[in-house]
């Protein structure tokens, strides 16, 4: 069974496990998805009261626009969540707010993170916070992975979702990648 790895456990990395258990049903594959935070987000993340954890603040986005350009791309995606109660649409107006034409918003009644955690119920993955990467190595055709504290662990494949900065300070033989990644970056 193939193992993968993907670092970061935000909206990119919870998509990305989804489609992965969505696209490959018959593959058996692992997925592992690691995040340095207490919990899942990234930059969608739902911040709760310890007091009263209905009282809640959505760090990062408050909603959500499905535009005219990527309506065809991306309906599925907005039907799955307004089907599963993630989505409800944004009926009350926002002072200032300037709509492009054809344009739908949408709210997330449970916080703006319910959306990550529904992909990553949806992926099957074992998901592990605290785990913070460092380093990442090449051995014998298989990627070990090494955090801050544990032992590191080998996994087939290894998916960054992890902001720019956060790629650029690991260590590792991800180092060579990094100066590809970099010439990507600053080519026109």
């Amino acid at each position: 069974m193939a193992r993968v790895l993907i670092v970061g456990a935000g909206p990119t990395g919870s998509l990305c496990a989804a489609l992965l258990r969505r696209e490959l049903p018959q593959r058996p594959l692992r997925i592992v998805l690691w995040d340095k935070a207490r919990g899942a987000g990234g930059r969608m993340t739902t911040s709760r009261s310890p007091h009263n954890p209905r009282c809640t603040a959505d760090l990062g986005a408050q909603y959500i626009t499905l535009r005219p350009a990527y309506a065809q791309k991306h309906q599925s995606f907005y039907e799955e969540l307004l089907a599963h109660g993630v989505l409800k649409p944004l009926t009350a107006p926002v002072e200032g707010m300037v709509m492009e034409e054809g344009s739908h918003n949408f709210v997330t009644p449970q916080g703006i993170s319910s959306i990550v955690k529904h992909y990553l119920t949806e992926s099957g993955a074992d998901v592990l916070y605290e785990h913070h990467v460092t380093q990442i190595y090449l051995r014998g055709g298989k990627w070990e992975v090494c955090k801050k504290t544990g032992s590191p662990e080998q996994f087939d494949i290894v998916v960054l979702t992890i902001p720019v900065p956060q790629i650029l300070q690991l260590q590792g033989d991800i180092v060579n990648s990094k100066s590809s990644f970099n010439k990507y970056l600053n080519t026109d």
